[in-house]
């Protein structure tokens, strides 16, 4: 199963691209789709939806799970990245695909173990799972493989609590 990791944004969209082999994660593709900062706020969410529909339709992913947002104090910013993770939700089920929402808590629990780990060990943790040599950077990167890394476990035990529920 390939699976398509999101931290969204408004600046920096970062995404990741792995396949789930059984218990084995491989990276395909990851990176970040960036918006110029002074450009109107309708031309970078078009650029982010666009950029997200190219990177769907060349690397197919049959499933695209997306971080939830945090709030914090500062709302504007919160408005913003929260239309881009519309535009993103869009273009996935646009292409008929099923989108997973899971909180930075949860993030980290399936990453590290533990729901309050530092953001420097959960990027640890996502170049030792993927066997990468470095963490990806800028940081929205990373992140976006970690949420794909919690979809992988988080669909493992969800389908094996369906197998379990249907008997």
């Amino acid at each position: 199963m390939r699976i398509l990791g999101i931290d969204p944004g408004i600046a920096i969209v970062g995404f990741g691209f792995i396949d789930k082999n059984g218990s084995k994660l491989t990276p395909v593709q990851y990176g970040c789709i960036q918006t110029e900062a002074h450009t109107p706020e309708e031309e970078r969410l078009l650029h982010v939806y666009e950029g997200m529909l190219q990177l769907i339709d060349r690397y197919k992913p049959e499933a695209v799970a997306l971080e939830k947002l945090f709030f914090n104090r500062n709302v504007t910013t919160a408005m913003s990245v929260g239309q881009a993770r519309g535009v993103l939700v869009l273009a996935a089920v646009q292409r008929g695909l099923a989108v997973a929402e899971y909180t930075p808590m949860q993030v980290k629990q399936a990453i590290v173990g533990y729901g309050k780990a530092e953001k420097k060990q959960v990027q640890e943790m996502v170049r030792m799972y993927l066997k990468l040599s470095a963490v990806p950077k800028p940081d929205d990167v990373a992140d976006a493989l970690a949420v794909a890394v919690c979809h992988a476990h988080s669909y493992t035990l969800n389908s094996k609590i369906n197998e379990v529920l249907r008997k």
